[in-house]
């Protein structure tokens, strides 16, 4: 469809925004609310939450358009290999390699994480959104690391209002071009849809509030780069990616947004999610878990020259 502004009509005033624009465009309502997320939906130039209240006359603009899922639930797939670092009854944490899509979506219909925990776990098909049952937080295809899954509604439910409070732990080991003006630092700046290339994202005034903290572990001199320990205080697509690539240190093999150069010969970012931890859905303890670079990764290290 096009991506002309469309008015606000008045059977739609004080209408929710993800609402009506499901309504008016006949998108998955959850299609839109993703959008929404990403800040690639704006009404009279603002972006706005899922729950916004629209008046008749106002003028929603899109960004983006949604990549619509194939309503087919995903189905079982015992060949995708799924890593289990923890389970019991009400959740499992995950460790997922670098290239494993994590759930369905346009041009990946099947072969996911989510179809070989369906293989392993076929009570989650309940739990959660049906196109991604069990999924409350994602990594891109290329950054491995640890993933929560919730198996039960409750786990569900718990996992997302955490993730919402800011009190999940995710810690990721990156690393970067160039050497860093402080050994700590906060990145804070909006993130929305890029309007030049509306397949990635980029700070916008007009984005999405997103934080970045990070502390320097380590710095190389052959080549020049950084090795960084990044936490998240939001939660937003290409968060961390963007983020370095726009103070000037994208990370290193990050092709999209300026990391990928000869010196260092690498198929994927070096983004990895080594660290997690949030409380039991249930028991209410706190669970933390760590995983170790892949060896692509650490086998980068090595060849790397520290500073003296």
């Amino acid at each position: 469809m096009s991506l002309d502004p469309i008015p606000v009509p008045d059977a739609l005033d004080g209408d929710r925004v993800d609402r009506a624009l499901a309504f008016l465009t006949g998108w998955p309502r959850a299609a839109v609310q993703e959008l929404i997320e990403e800040g690639a939906v704006t009404v009279d130039g603002r972006v706005v939450n899922k729950s916004h209240r629209l008046r008749a006359g106002t003028v929603i603009d899109l960004l983006a358009e949604p990549e619509l899922d194939d309503d087919t639930p995903p189905a079982p797939d015992p060949t995708v290999a799924v890593d289990i670092r923890f389970e019991d009854a009400d959740v499992a944490v995950v460790a997922k390699p670098a290239g494993l899509v994590v759930h369905p979506g346009a041009g990946h219909a099947g072969g996911t994480l989510v179809n070989g925990l369906l293989a392993r776990f076929p009570g989650i098909e309940c739990v959660g959104d049906p196109r991604r049952p069990g999924i409350v937080h994602r990594l891109d295809r290329d950054t491995s690391g640890l993933l929560a899954i919730a198996r039960t509604a409750r786990a569900y439910d718990s996992l997302v209002s955490q993730l919402a409070a800011r009190t999940v732990e995710r810690e990721y080991d990156v690393l970067v071009w160039g050497r860093l003006d402080s050994p700590r630092g906060l990145i804070d700046a909006p993130i929305g849809r890029s309007t030049a290339r509306r397949t990635r994202m980029a700070v916008r005034s007009a984005g999405r509030e997103a934080r970045t903290g990070y502390r320097v572990v380590e710095t190389f001199e052959a080549p020049v780069c950084s090795r960084l320990e990044c936490h998240l205080e939001t939660g937003r697509t290409h968060q961390i990616r963007v983020h370095l690539a726009a103070i000037g240190h994208p990370v290193v093999g990050d092709a999209t947004y300026g990391g990928a150069r000869d010196q260092l010969a690498l198929d994927r970012p070096f983004l990895h999610a080594g660290t997690l931890g949030f409380l039991h859905p249930v028991g209410g303890e706190r669970l933390r878990f760590r995983e170790p670079l892949p060896r692509e990764l650490s086998e980068l290290l090595e060849h790397l020259t520290r500073d003296q």
